[in-house]
């Protein structure tokens, strides 16, 4: 590492070395060459007599051996990537230099190889976002009959589960999936289109047959890996697209965000913490502290990946007519950072779900304080039974309600309803038998434990048996 420069953090610290690979130079000017072989392998498997087998060969056996400091002189020389690549390839490719690049526009070979990248980049989204609904799922499970305090506007409302709180958390990621499903539908070639779109070049090549034109589009495009291949393009492939997968990406930053928080809340409370490891520093100044700093960084990267759709969109509606290069800078920085966010975001994600802590007697804590209150209901259905007006109770426990819960707002006391509605004679029951009526938490939380197993069985475990060869494959640990 050199640190004399700016180090990009989502490479140095936070990102996978998979995600890092896709984004990095060897890999974007390789897969030009790849496009430069599957052109002139289609033009000559076409007939395109300027094109022969033996050309072609020589242009595969240099793929790999990319000399890059010829490559970077020349760009310097002539301030164009496109060409001073390949000019070193024609170095290397003597037999073969006249054709490489042959009727076609710089865009082929940057808007294909941007589509592989973006599409074996969503292959590795995908397969963390499995892993991580994978592990909220045995999470979910494990914990689907622990009573806990719901919250509504982040106020004591009627309780839920753990587990059933979890599934909040796999139900947004399943719509993530959705959308990346969706998207790489929509992910295609931008095959052989020439300058503006009309494969004009192309037509003249193969001397007006248009469907040796046509074939030759499709042909190039099933040799890069792609099934289908844009209809119709201008220079570039449609900027529309980007803007599509960044609002993908941005709402899987969306549902991490929304994680991330519930857990930092959660943290506070001292209910559910994220991992901690065994020398891990809190803070340099409070020994005591357990800071939540892996959903704290979540939140952080999430914010930063939340933001980026707007520049994808101003892009994609500034391509006048065939196209601009107002997108080609932005888009250099932008496409990357979008993904590589959305991996650093997904790998604190799974190492956070894979070995969270929860603590139950803090759990039972909050919920003694505040299932008094909620339990007014029942204890009025009950004083009901024993034959008192429903009416004349409901005075009475409105009453003590208001008393209690002001006690405990102003001098700090524990809620000591039951305690008052025991000592009031209008109320036929003791104490004991009023604990007794709120004792079982889980007949306070409803469907909450069949839900969250319904959901599992019917929702989640189809969806992680269709990915099951994913599971597993992904790496929890962090690099700080």
């Amino acid at each position: 590492m050199n640190r004399d420069i700016y180090q990009e953090p989502l490479v140095s610290r936070y990102t996978s070395p998979e995600m890092q690979e896709l984004f990095s130079e060897r890999f974007k000017f390789t897969n030009w060459r790849r496009c430069w072989v599957a052109l002139a392998e289609a033009q000559h498997e076409l007939g395109l007599s300027l094109v022969t087998q033996e050309m072609v060969d020589e242009l595969k056996s240099h793929v790999e051996d990319i000399d890059f400091e010829i490559a970077s002189a020349k760009e310097k020389e002539i301030r164009h990537d496109v060409m001073a690549h390949v000019y070193a390839y024609g170095l290397q490719c003597p037999k073969a230099e006249a054709i490489i690049h042959l009727g076609a526009t710089s865009q082929f070979v940057v808007c294909n190889t941007d589509l592989l990248i973006q599409t074996k980049a969503l292959r590795l989204i995908k397969t963390a976002i499995i892993n991580v609904i994978a592990q909220l799922s045995d999470f979910c499970l494990k914990y689907k009959d622990m009573a806990t305090l719901g919250f509504t506007h982040y106020q004591p409302a009627q309780p839920t589960t753990v587990g059933k709180r979890n599934t909040l958390y796999i139900q947004d990621l399943l719509m993530d999936l959705d959308s990346i499903e969706n998207l790489e539908k929509q992910v295609k070639a931008r095959g052989a289109k020439g300058t503006v779109g009309t494969q004009a070049t192309f037509l003249e090549l193969f001397q007006g047959d248009h469907a040796k034109v046509r074939q030759l589009d499709k042909l190039v495009s099933q040799k890069l890996g792609f099934d289908t291949v844009f209809a119709v393009t201008g220079q570039t492939y449609p900027r529309k697209l980007d803007m599509k997968t960044s609002e993908t990406l941005a709402g899987i930053g969306s549902s991490a965000h929304k994680f991330a928080v519930d857990m930092r809340l959660l943290s506070n409370l001292k209910v559910q913490e994220e991992p901690f490891a065994k020398k891990q520093v809190g803070s340099s100044a409070m020994a005591y502290k357990r800071n939540p700093m892996r959903s704290e960084r979540m939140t952080g990267l999430a914010r930063k990946l939340m933001g980026l759709p707007a520049n994808f969109a101003a892009t994609a509606s500034n391509q006048w007519f065939e196209r601009t290069l107002d997108d080609s800078a932005i888009r250099r920085m932008d496409m990357a950072q979008a993904f590589l966010l959305t991996d650093a975001i997904l790998k604190l994600y799974i190492n956070i779900t894979s070995d969270m802590v929860v603590y139950p007697k803090q759990i039972e804590r909050y919920l003694r304080a505040e299932l008094p209150f909620m339990s007014t209901e029942k204890i009025l259905m009950a004083c009901v039974e024993r034959g008192e007006s429903r009416q004349d109770i409901h005075e009475v426990i409105r009453e003590h309600s208001v008393a209690a819960g002001l006690a405990v707002k102003e001098m700090g006391v524990e809620n000591d309803l039951l305690s008052r509605l025991a000592q009031d004679d209008r109320i036929p029951f003791s104490q004991d038998e009023l604990e007794g009526l709120m004792s079982n938490y889980q007949e306070f939380t409803g469907r909450a434990t069949e839900q969250t197993q319904e959901f599992i069985d019917e929702v989640v475990s189809p969806v992680l048996q269709n990915y099951s060869t994913m599971i597993g494959t992904v790496d929890s640990s962090l690099k700080v």
